[in-house]
């Protein structure tokens, strides 16, 4: 639901409980890091207690203005576990990712948001076929209870395996992927879908039947806020000074929620995949080298990766790169989610439809596009922006 003020702690801004017209946030997960980091941000921006860092849609190449502003959003979705959006926002003050004072002044607007969150779909539990009516349902309700213009369905939910042989799921099979249900109850209630996980659904035949036959825009997957984000700055680098590339070794350790469903080799190959995309894309041919991704409980909420490059250079000089990234991965995430909602939903108002290859900025295995390279990725998004604001 919309973050509705305390004048106590507006500080000055002009945020006032609008009903109507603005645009919804559905979660697929939506008691996890990634959403709640989300609307806490999304918070703490619309009462003036936190500048507006991180996100890109506030730089003046994507015009904000014409943009659905952060104190329009309304929060909601879907989640399996029974811990409340609060309970995990209290966690992560614990971890350091949440500042405790912005929490303590936001806390009722995120109780107002736990309210509208709804019991997700868990295999097996109901047919298919049912469980699409019911999540498509809440969708719905959530959107007319508060005369919403659109809603915005966004996956932050677990990594699933991918899908061996996507053309022989179903939309009544149980062998169809967790999110791909979900996406297929957002194109029932009419939201576009952002996957911004690497799971397969966007990729599925059934799914992309389904989003062509509602005429919405969707986008994904897997959002590009670490490692991913470095190597798509850094490879061009290499192509554009004709050094040769001899192999990139990437070696990931996160923690949290994300490091125990990464521990699962069959998720882990999900993200693994898209990772590796863009590099040899980039490129232009297949670069060796290993690539892990371990849980270390210990890490919590933050993750590091560590990278060795080796290229040769003229003469056959033999060079190398090595670079560490550590961050926060829920706060590197969040602004980008906000981004894709504020986009996506100016691209369902202009009456786009299909996948929007234009966002590929904002993934690491962007679907509908095969540019990987960082600044020719901007260079399209602000075009496109352009385009849409003309």
């Amino acid at each position: 639901m919309q973050n509705t003020p305390n004048p106590d702690h507006e500080r000055g801004t002009d945020v006032r409980d609008r009903r109507g017209g603005g645009t919804g946030v559905w979660f697929v997960g939506a008691g996890g890091s990634v959403a709640t980091t989300a609307v806490v941000g999304a918070l703490g921006v619309s009462h003036g207690l936190v500048p507006t860092t991180g996100l890109v849609t506030e730089l003046p190449e994507l015009a904000p203005d014409g943009l659905v502003g952060i104190a329009d959003l309304f929060f909601g979705g879907h989640e399996l576990g029974s811990g409340s959006m609060a309970k995990k926002a209290e966690a992560l003050v614990s971890a350091g990712v949440l500042p405790a004072g912005v929490l303590g002044a936001v806390a009722a607007d995120l109780a107002t948001v736990d309210a509208e969150v709804r019991p997700g779909y868990v295999v097996g539990e109901e047919p298919v076929a049912v469980a699409v009516e019911r999540l498509a349902g809440d969708i719905t309700a959530f959107a007319h209870k508060h005369q919403l213009d659109r809603v915005v369905v966004v996956d932050v939910a677990s990594t699933q395996p991918p899908v061996d042989d996507p053309d022989a799921v179903t939309a009544v099979d149980h062998a169809l992927p967790v999110t791909a249900v979900y996406a297929l109850a957002a194109f029932r209630a009419g939201a576009p879908y952002v996957s911004f996980t690497p799971s397969p659904c966007l990729r599925l035949p059934v799914v992309v039947d389904a989003a062509a036959r509602s005429g919405l825009p969707y986008a994904g997957c897997d959002g590009k806020t670490g490692e991913t984000l470095v190597k798509s700055a850094l490879a061009p680098m290499f192509a554009t000074r004709a050094l040769a590339l001899q192999s990139w070794t990437s070696v990931n350790l996160l923690g949290g929620g994300d490091g125990a469903t990464l521990a699962d080799p069959e998720a882990a190959r999900s993200k693994t995949a898209t990772k590796r995309s863009g590099l040899d894309a980039i490129v232009g041919h297949a670069v060796p080298g290993p690539m892990h991704i371990d849980q270390v409980e210990d890490l919590g909420e933050w993750k590091t990766a560590w990278d060795h490059v080796r290229f040769d250079g003229f003469l056959g000089a033999r060079m190398t790169l090595q670079f560490t990234w550590q961050g926060c991965d829920s706060a590197l995430a969040a602004p980008l989610v906000l981004d894709l909602v504020r986009l996506v939903s100016a691209a369902h108002a202009a009456g786009r439809s299909g996948p929007l290859p234009e966002l590929a900025f904002f993934f690491k295995d962007p679907v509908g596009a095969s540019e990987h390279r960082l600044a020719e990725q901007w260079h399209t998004l602000v075009a496109w922006r352009r385009e849409l604001a003309a």
